[in-house]
């Protein structure tokens, strides 16, 4: 973990000096200090999204209609899931109500958020990378989730283009 604080730190650091425009804030703290399993970041074009305890994209999977996970297999190895490892904790400005979880299709308990199993994109290689927006693979389309706990339907679109 603190390994890939420091890479983050570094593509931060590397970034800020480039001058590029996506530069994403994220609040992943809760009230009480401590670091939320599901935090929100300010991802320009995106607007604020949840992101991981590690700053990373979640996202949902159309496909999933209800809590229950859909996603197996190579699915499940292309868009892992957000692992919940007690009781998930959301940052300032989310709501608690609406964070959960589910035994996901491994059999191990999945975050959700207003009702959706969230995923993360193994495309995304960086906190602020939402490189799975709008991609159709696996029978449906993914789409990072708004701070409200809605899909962001704008954006992205890569169009299945990672051979899924």
């Amino acid at each position: 973990m603190l390994a890939k604080s420091i890479k983050y730190l570094a593509a931060a650091v590397i970034l800020a000096g480039c001058g590029g425009s996506s530069a994403t804030t994220t609040s992943s703290e809760t009230a009480g200090g401590r670091t939320a399993t599901i935090g929100v970041a300010d991802n320009g074009n995106l607007g604020k999204i949840l992101v991981d305890s590690e700053g990373d994209t979640v996202y949902l999977f159309e496909k999933d209609t209800s809590t229950k996970s859909t996603c197996t297999g190579a699915c499940a190895a292309a868009w892992p899931p957000v692992p919940a490892t007690g009781k998930p904790t959301v940052a300032r400005g989310l709501s608690a109500a609406k964070v959960g979880t589910t035994t996901g299709a491994d059999g191990k308990p999945q975050v959700t958020y207003n009702g959706h199993p969230l995923y993360r994109f193994q495309g995304d290689s960086k906190p602020g990378d939402a490189n799975g927006q709008g991609t159709n693979a696996f029978g449906a389309l993914w789409y990072v989730v708004s701070s409200s706990g809605a899909a962001v339907t704008t954006g992205g679109g890569s169009g299945g283009g990672f051979g899924y």
